[in-house]
């Protein structure tokens, strides 16, 4: 497995990370004692970043996370987030960037990790209603406290990264980024390069849309039913541009979902992408694609099947697009 560097500070991960998220919710039935197979499949594998957050489960996936590395530390890179607050038994949601909170929520995460180190530790969503320096600024202390390691931002826009930035290095950003999620490219990558920003691409395969079996059957009962992409005519119309992706891999001789990891690889050694799946198969389909090496030609003609502009509906629904940055 090749290596990444996150950030500017040190930090150091695979090529690519494992999402933990859907072991514990939002797609399907889980099955704890498989995901951490999985967990340990993905670190004998060569894949050091595990990525969860406290909202995921609402606690259940960090103490996953959890006890899946409690005898594996070492060389393990444990992402977890703050700053979406649920209760348990709820989808509903809220944002919280407080000091007090900040602080209290890396507690709470440290005690569902059993760890006593952070290594990356992300503010999940920017609350529009506390200056970033405070929020940024409580971090920064859990820094000299020895809480947690390195600091990254999610879904934040070019200004608030840079005002992070400035009150202490950020190693990563996560946002979502796949052939048919681009929008920063235009402001928010360029940011994060000049600044010395790695990037961490959630949702490489939108979420399972961009490989050759997703059936809308497929997603029935877990949140991807309620998605602009995944609905109606939008799903119909996103399918026909996956079909011409599939032809792409077949001549290539690697899988559609492969072929879409290679993609965001291509983009820079700074960006980590973060598939997630909580099924073995999956995982090694997802490990072999830092195996697919792309031309010019070949991204070239992804990028013109699947261009932005072609991909019908929003990411998500409107609620929760109000608590992204742009």
């Amino acid at each position: 497995m090749e290596t990444r560097k996150l950030g500017s500070q040190g930090l150091v991960s695979s090529a690519i990370g494992l999402g933990c998220m859907g072991m514990s919710e939002f797609y399907g039935e889980t099955d704890e004692t498989e995901s951490i197979k999985v967990i340990h499949a993905a670190l004998d594998n060569g894949i050091t970043l595990l990525d969860t957050a406290d909202m995921y489960g609402v606690g259940h996936n960090e103490r996953l996370v959890g006890k899946a590395v409690k005898d594996r530390r070492d060389g393990v890179v444990v992402a977890t987030k703050f700053g979406i607050v649920r209760e348990a038994g709820s989808m509903a949601f809220s944002i919280c960037g407080t000091p007090e909170y900040v602080k209290s929520a890396c507690e709470k995460s440290l005690k569902n990790l059993g760890i006593d180190t952070i290594d990356l530790y992300y503010q999940h969503r920017v609350d529009p209603n506390v200056p970033i320096e405070d929020t940024v600024g409580a971090m920064a202390e859990l820094v000299k406290e020895g809480k947690v390691k390195y600091l990254g931002m999610s879904e934040a826009g070019a200004d608030n990264i840079r005002r992070a930035h400035r009150v202490h290095p950020i190693s990563a950003l996560q946002t979502e980024y796949s052939l048919w999620t681009r929008d920063i490219e235009d402001e928010i990558l360029p940011c994060v390069r000049e600044l010395g920003i790695s990037l961490v691409a959630y949702s490489p395969l939108s979420r399972g849309f961009l490989s050759a079996d997703i059936k809308k059957e497929s997603f029935n009962g877990d949140f991807r039913s309620n998605l602009p992409r995944f609905s109606g005519e939008n799903f119909d119309n996103n399918k026909k541009l996956v079909d011409e992706m599939t032809k792409i891999a077949d001549s290539l001789g690697c899988t559609t979902a492969q072929l879409a990891i290679a993609w965001v690889l291509s983009r820079g050694d700074d960006i980590v992408p973060i598939p997630g799946t909580k099924r073995m198969k999956y995982l090694m389909d997802n490990i072999n694609s830092v195996n697919v090496k792309l031309t010019g030609e070949t991204v070239a003609m992804l990028e013109r099947i699947i261009s932005p502009d072609k991909v019908k509906g929003m990411r998500y629904p409107e609620e929760r697009m109000r608590a992204l940055e742009k």
